[in-house]
């Protein structure tokens, strides 16, 4: 039961790390999100998510990271180990459910060259 936790190692929190993804990570872009993938010297893979106001009010925002850290935790096997991921939400993200956002995420990190 463990595995499936989403623990405080496997996010991304710093302000530093966030800035540093951003700059040095590959970017790739879905419909809905832009992923920044960077290598972070770690046995894991660690999430961070960004969502602005852009994206609706706070209720759809956190409904948005929700999700995203809902489909991380169940697929960990599925993000490469050593790497940062970052998730910005675009407008659209606003009426997703769970099964697209796995959908684009699992579609995008199976079909790239993160590994």
């Amino acid at each position: 039961m463990r595995d499936s936790a989403f623990s405080k190692c496997e996010r991304v929190l710093n302000r530093k790390d966030f800035v540093n993804i951003n700059r040095f990570g590959q970017k790739l872009r879905t419909a809905h999100f832009t992923v920044f993938v960077a290598e972070n010297g770690l046995d894991r893979p660690r999430l961070g998510i960004t969502a602005s106001r852009k994206i609706g009010n706070a209720v759809v925002r956190n409904r948005v990271k929700r999700l995203l850290r809902e489909v991380f935790r169940l697929h960990k096997g599925f993000f490469p180990a050593g790497c940062d991921i970052l998730v910005s939400a675009r407008k659209s993200a606003d009426d997703l459910d769970f099964r697209k956002v796995r959908e684009e995420l699992i579609g995008l990190v199976s079909n790239s060259t993160l590994h």
